[in-house]
């Protein structure tokens, strides 16, 4: 008889594009198949902006946070990426969560381009953009670990 691996349980992720001024927030369906946004924090102070995390994390059961993390386009990380790892490290510590980082290049971009193909003003809904940008990066995460968790299923059946 052939054992077969049980799919892995859901893990319930945050995902967050962090800016200077506001926190877009996403999360994802009980299936971990799609990520959609959630809300945009208005940035006040870290203690505020932690508080209003951990609300959120509370009512989903947040297991993991997803950050953004701008890296320049030649691949190195820059000022902003350095001041999201900063303020990540303090999220991640007072909220008790581990925490992994995507690429986030590009992803305002695909979200403004979004929302003009919704035909909305850009420049009129900056929280919206940001939600969608942190939906795209939890969307990325959410590919990356099932393609993962695919690869290695098959890793297991090709032992066979």
């Amino acid at each position: 008889m052939i054992s077969q691996e049980q799919p892995k349980p859901f893990i319930s992720a945050l995902g967050l594009d962090f800016g200077r001024k506001r926190i877009g927030v996403a999360g994802c369906d009980r299936t971990g198949l799609i990520a959609t946004g959630i809300t945009t924090i208005e940035r006040t102070s870290f203690e505020q902006d932690v508080e209003q995390i951990r609300q959120i994390v509370n009512e989903r059961d947040v297991q993991v946070l997803v950050m953004g993390l701008p890296y320049s386009m030649d691949g190195s990380l820059g000022f902003q990426a350095r001041q999201v790892q900063k303020f990540t490290i303090r999220l991640a510590k007072a909220l008790k969560l581990p925490v992994e980082y995507m690429d986030e290049r590009l992803t305002s971009f695909q979200a403004e381009q979004l929302l003009i193909a919704e035909n909305r003003s850009p420049s009129r809904h900056k929280g919206l953009i940001d939600r969608k940008a942190a939906a795209l990066i939890l969307q990325q995460w959410l590919d990356v670990k099932r393609a993962s968790s695919r690869s290695s299923v098959a890793a297991n059946i090709d032992t066979f």
